[in-house]
């Protein structure tokens, strides 16, 4: 892929016309997208200059977690800069000239089939699962079998060419994938603003109920936590990692408290960004 311009470059897992191709074009239009066959790649290319920034799929309201984010960012000298909530629209697409009524086989991730299920039977289509939803729209475009249909974003059908038989081929509309972006430098929102979300990692003290005294922290300052997700890391048993995100801003008096509170019963405390949440969150 050539790189016209690494600043106005954003970077992503995956292949053109992947759900996480379609999410950096939506959320940053002007920008050229780069595809990087794994999640560490992505995190390379930022981190190298060839990207400005990264677009890393963290959770899907069906799927639960997504990317191990866990383990690369402490690696890593990035900083989450923003979030992205990505509405995943589903379609049934197949070589010209095919029709609901030619197609009798669909390819796609298992994810996908497992989202649109309800619409394959339906169909009656015989299912094939595929590493990811582009490449199976790409297979489907170069096999030009009127049989044969692949279940991408409408960003795949555009890219490789293929009709749209069926908009809307997922069972339920509240698929919502939550992206966080990740750049060099660390966002720096100012405090006063509304919707700051503010994610930490740590690991906390081997000492009886440190979670509940960490997070005590928070309900005591009255700090809305957002997301909570313990990991524990193969070699050490006897210390769980946690990914944290809450609403304030560091340089808030209320979340000071909370993180003063938090480092006394942790061992390492890590801030992984400051950024603006999705305005999505708080809506409805």
């Amino acid at each position: 892929a050539n790189i016209i311009d690494p600043e106005n470059t954003i970077a992503f897992m995956g292949i053109e016309g992947a759900n996480a191709d379609l999410a950096c074009r939506q959320a940053c239009p002007y920008m050229h997208t780069l595809p990087c066959p794994s999640f560490e790649d992505v995190f390379e290319v930022v981190e190298t200059g060839k990207a400005a920034l990264g677009m890393i799929p963290i959770e899907n309201s069906q799927a639960g977690r997504v990317a191990e984010i866990h383990q690369i960012l402490p690696n890593s000298k990035l900083h989450i800069v923003g979030e992205y909530f990505q509405h995943i629209e589903h379609c049934l697409v197949a070589p010209k000239g095919a029709t609901l009524d030619t197609v009798k086989h669909v390819y796609s991730h298992p994810q996908g089939l497992m989202q649109c299920r309800e619409n394959i039977r339906g169909l009656g289509l015989v299912t094939h699962a595929y590493s990811n939803t582009a490449q199976a729209a790409a297979d489907v475009a170069e096999w030009k079998d009127i049989t044969k249909a692949a279940i991408a974003s409408p960003l795949a059908a555009q890219l490789y060419g293929l009709e749209v038989l069926k908009t809307h081929m997922q069972d339920s509309d509240e698929n919502v994938t939550v992206f966080i972006m990740i750049a060099r430098d660390p966002m720096s929102p100012d405090e006063n603003e509304q919707g700051i979300l503010t994610s930490i990692l740590f690991t906390v003290r081997n000492i009886p109920s440190a979670l509940y005294k960490v997070m005590g922290g928070f309900a005591t300052n009255n700090i809305n936590v957002v997301k909570l997700e313990s990991y524990i890391s193969g070699a050490r048993r006897d210390s769980a990692q946690f990914f944290v995100t809450f609403e304030g801003h560091p340089n808030q008096p209320a979340v000071q408290n909370a993180l003063e509170e938090l480092n006394f019963f942790c061992k390492q405390v890590r801030v992984l960004g400051v950024y603006p949440a999705d305005p999505e969150r708080f809506a409805g």
